[in-house]
């Protein structure tokens, strides 16, 4: 429910502020970079929460605030209103993303952790598809209440899936209340495994999630696609994701995590590569044709990164200081996330085939990067774990 309000306003969010409320697209690709930046700030507070108080308050907490702040948009008429709101947003998304991570290494054994974190992207990215696809049924640039619907139906998604965690019980951070609490950043900081894992994501989400956000308004401007055609590519990118995830994640069991990690930016510079094409020497049909085969090829390198990454950052410190890590692993996406749209913003409108070509080449660096780590990953955390299957139960027959 979540991930469809999420699909429903962000693939559209810089075409209502561009296009509807007529800001540039340098101030637009800045609204959307304050998000990641208020996570900058919020992100530091949130891991002790975690660890203190638990996952689940914490993703209550953040859920409400990003209700407040996406819910309110549609009342945005000049760039102050917008980054006051997308600023509450990101702060309540800082809570988010380290709680809800938590919460999933919490709820899951440690030989299963990277199917866990699979299956939840799984159902992200197909609630984002579903959203993207009736977000492009539903918006149009020239109508600034068909907006209004999908603020309205984002906000509700957010205060859903804060009903919902009603129901789950969460008992881990009542083990560990007491190593949490005499605890601080400084242990995640110096663990240099981490770190590079951090600086990696840092590459992954500049030059590839990020950037996603930036492929509405290329599509529109330089190959005249239409809102309806747009939505659909998101569809296309997601539905890739949901078909490919599992039976990705079961596949590289038992491979080698930063190979198999490394495959992602790989198969993102081939897409970026395709985008830049569609664009430069196709419109129209032939355009979106391209360019869906782009972003399903960005969907099967987004499959490495839930098994691969999210779950060797739930393994590599203390289960005491698991928000933290998480936390600061967040900082990753929202400083990336910050530095790409607001770059990307502007290499749009002064050269905008120039920005995928940059992009992929960020990705080269970050393939590399993620070979370079492999040595440095612990022995026993090298691999994906494979999951033994369960010996039969053999039934005595007794007398009679």
């Amino acid at each position: 429910m979540n991930s469809f309000g999420n699909g429903v306003v962000l693939p559209f969010l810089v075409i209502y502020l561009h296009n509807v409320r007529g800001f540039g697209l340098g101030i637009s690709g800045l609204v959307v970079a304050t998000s990641a930046a208020a996570q900058l700030t919020a992100g530091i507070a949130a891991g002790p929460l975690v660890d203190r108080l638990g996952a689940r308050p914490v993703l209550g907490g953040g859920l409400v605030m990003q209700a407040v702040g996406m819910g309110l948009f549609p009342l945005v008429r000049s760039p102050w209103e917008a980054f006051l709101l997308i600023a509450i947003e990101g702060a309540g998304s800082a809570g988010f993303w380290p709680s809800q991570s938590t919460l999933i290494a919490h709820l899951t054994p440690p030989e299963r952790r990277h199917a866990a974190y699979a299956q939840q992207r799984v159902t992200m990215n197909l609630g984002i598809g579903l959203g993207g696809l009736i977000g492009g049924l539903i918006a149009s640039g020239t109508s600034a209440a068909s907006f209004t619907v999908l603020f309205v139906v984002d906000a509700a998604t957010f205060l859903a899936y804060a009903v919902v965690l009603l129901f789950i019980h969460d008992d881990a951070p009542h083990e560990h209340h007491a190593e949490a609490g005499s605890s601080n950043y400084r242990a995640v900081l110096r663990d240099r495994v981490f770190i590079g894992l951090w600086t990696l994501n840092f590459l992954f989400v500049a030059a590839g999630y990020s950037l996603f956000n930036l492929v509405p308004p290329f599509a529109r401007d330089q190959a005249g696609m239409t809102e309806h055609q747009i939505g659909a590519l998101f569809f296309v990118n997601t539905i890739v994701i949901v078909i490919a995830q599992l039976p990705i994640s079961r596949a590289i069991e038992g491979r080698r995590r930063m190979r198999a990690l490394a495959l992602m930016p790989a198969l993102w510079i081939v897409c970026w590569l395709l985008v830049d094409l569609a664009g430069w020497r196709l419109d129209g049909t032939a355009a979106f044709a391209l360019m869906a085969f782009a972003l399903a090829i960005f969907g099967i390198g987004e499959c490495f990164h839930g098994p691969a990454h999210q779950a060797l950052v739930a393994e590599i410190g203390p289960s005491y200081l698991r928000g933290r890590y998480f936390a600061v692993h967040s900082l990753s996406w929202g400083l990336a996330g910050t530095v790409g749209p607001a770059i990307g913003g502007f290499i749009l409108a002064a050269a905008p085939f120039a920005l995928w070509p940059l992009a992929a080449c960020v990705c080269a660096v970050a393939a590399v990067g993620a070979l370079r780590l492999e040595p440095r990953i612990p022995v026993d955390l090298a691999r994906i774990p494979h999951a033994e299957p369960e010996p039969p139960v053999l039934a005595l027959a007794g007398p009679g």
